[in-house]
């Protein structure tokens, strides 16, 4: 371990998505420091080749710090908190990043708090949250959607690219944030209507791996609808996103929509049963259980079917 970050790319936040993002850019030959809360999360990083530092400060030595965690005051606590990246830079007149790259997804409104106080601190800041999860992350089939400043995006825009499938710029300011919101409501609008028609296709006699499988070669097959069939056929719910995350992103997507007079009926359907599914589920289990309660609500008792099914990720 080093107290100083000697690359000029870091990285900050090991969870679930976090680690297998910097893993792509280190296994794409990339320098990173990097650096956890909890630091044995940094130690798969490190036996690939990543530098991990004792002491995030160090990171204000590096040109591009990017940022993976949990929620709008995690972000604030590491750039400006006690000991943050920022903090005490600004005061002293120390060295501090170029620019910060936050991937996390938070709101529109904290996030252009943070992009004030880093461009008070003359630090440019880019949001760049993401599609998929943390096994899109390792197969690198990410989609990076970036807003800020253009130059900005152009600088990094190869380090974006190494994290997934692709990167895409979609203007200034705080945009991307919006782009996250509207695509995690489509998360839950989809997952409602996909185990819906999955368990009308089933209690009319056609079985789930079949049906799905159906769909996915259909024009109506995504990424999504792939790689969540292994979970809904054999009732393998390990947690990607939670139901409680699910409803805290349905209801940014309907304040959005309020704010701009937009009408989203379906969604707000859909919201609706999200917050049903996470007082059923309150904890660690992933959101494609609802399958489980409109299976109840169908009055059908649905078992695995222990079929081998792709997830269209290999």
């Amino acid at each position: 371990m080093s107290s100083k970050a000697s690359h000029s790319i870091g990285w900050i936040g090991l969870g679930r998505m976090g680690e297998a993002m910097a893993a792509r850019l280190v296994k794409a030959g990339h320098g990173v420091s990097v650096w956890n809360r909890t630091a044995s999360k940094a130690d798969p990083l490190a036996q690939i080749g990543a530098e991990v530092v004792t002491d995030k400060t160090a990171m204000a030595h590096c040109a591009t710090v990017f940022t993976m965690v949990s929620t709008t005051d995690d972000l604030k606590d590491i750039l400006f908190g006690p000991g943050g990246v920022i903090g005490g830079g600004v005061l002293s007149g120390n060295a501090r990043p170029q620019r910060i790259v936050d991937m996390s997804s938070i709101s529109d409104t904290g996030s252009a708090e943070i992009r004030k106080r880093l461009t008070e601190a003359g630090v440019a800041y880019l949001s760049a949250p993401v599609s998929g999860n943390a096994k899109v992350a390792k197969a690198g089939k990410l989609l990076v959607v970036a807003s800020g400043p253009k130059a900005e995006y152009d600088a990094v825009e190869p380090l974006l690219s190494a994290l997934g499938r692709s990167a895409m710029y979609v203007g200034e300011g705080e945009l991307s944030r919006i782009w996250k919101i509207a695509h995690n409501t489509m998360f839950g609008v989809i997952i409602q209507s996909l185990c819906e028609i999955t368990l009308l296709a089933e209690k009319a006699g056609i079985p789930r791996h079949v049906f799905l499988e159906s769909i996915n070669q259909s024009v109506l097959g995504s990424m999504y609808t792939r790689y969540k069939t292994p979970a809904l056929v054999n009732l393998d719910f390990t947690t990607t996103f939670t139901p409680k995350l699910l409803l805290k992103d349905m209801e940014l997507g309907m304040g959005a929509a309020k704010s701009f007079g937009v009408m989203m009926p379906t969604a707000s359907v859909t919201r609706d049963s999200v917050l049903a599914l996470s007082h059923q589920y309150p904890g660690d289990v992933d959101f494609s259980v609802l399958l489980l309660e409109l299976a109840r609500a169908a009055g059908m008792k649905l078992e695995p079917e222990n079929v081998k099914v792709s997830d269209g990720l290999a």
